[in-house]
């Protein structure tokens, strides 16, 4: 990440960051009530203020949010107390040596995560992750992608309103990165929600090896 994230939770309202949203999105709901997913010891990938965490504890699951952002963290940890969420949030560098994790997990996945990491980091977050995950265990990530029509709508590095730069990539481009790591179940090109408008975001549905 190549920008100041813990500023824009600092100094930004929840509401009005760009990513930050309070229901969680349908493709992550679908995945649950398909049964592809069920309760499980789970990890939440660059989990923001912990939304979707809080929203899969109150479904059974026993889910840990790791963040780089301090105030990030902090407001998910808030928000958890107030709603009576069962959750543990920390703060950690998913490039770094994770020491702030114990144990393994049995899902994971990152939500709108993998943009923020460019792709010479990409093979140390992907070893990061397999040695958090149990074998077999379920993974997934949504990064925006190639196709999408927003910020500019063209190029490999887009710069943001909020003042960030992102990597958006090919459906290739995340085969290639996870495959040595995990068999891919489902590798496809999704619309997600957005603000102010909808992105087009590589889906990748895994299994660790």
């Amino acid at each position: 990440m190549k920008y100041d994230v813990d500023g824009i939770y600092r100094n930004t309202p929840p509401d009005k960051i760009p990513w930050n949203y309070e229901n969680p999105p349908y493709a992550l709901v679908s995945l649950v009530k398909s049964g592809k997913v069920s309760p499980c010891k789970t990890i939440d990938l660059g989990c923001g203020t912990g939304n979707y965490a809080m929203y899969l504890a109150g479904l059974g699951f026993e889910v840990t949010g790791i963040d780089s952002s301090p105030a990030a963290i902090s407001i998910a940890t808030e928000n958890a107390e107030k709603r009576g969420a069962l959750c543990m949030f920390v703060v950690g560098d998913l490039l770094g040596d994770l020491h702030e994790i114990r144990g393994k997990f049995d899902f994971g996945f990152d939500w709108e995560l993998l943009h923020t990491i460019y792709p010479e980091d990409r093979p140390t977050y992907v070893r990061n992750l397999s040695r958090l995950l149990n074998t077999g265990a379920r993974y997934l990530s949504v990064c925006f992608s190639e196709q999408d029509p927003q910020f500019g709508g063209s190029g490999k590095y887009r710069l943001t309103p909020a003042g960030t730069t992102l990597y958006f990539s090919s459906e290739e481009e995340i085969r290639d990165l996870f495959s040595t790591e995990f068999i891919i179940r489902e590798l496809k090109t999704i619309e997600v929600p957005g603000k102010p408008a909808p992105h087009k975001a590589v889906w990748l549905f895994a299994e660790r090896r």
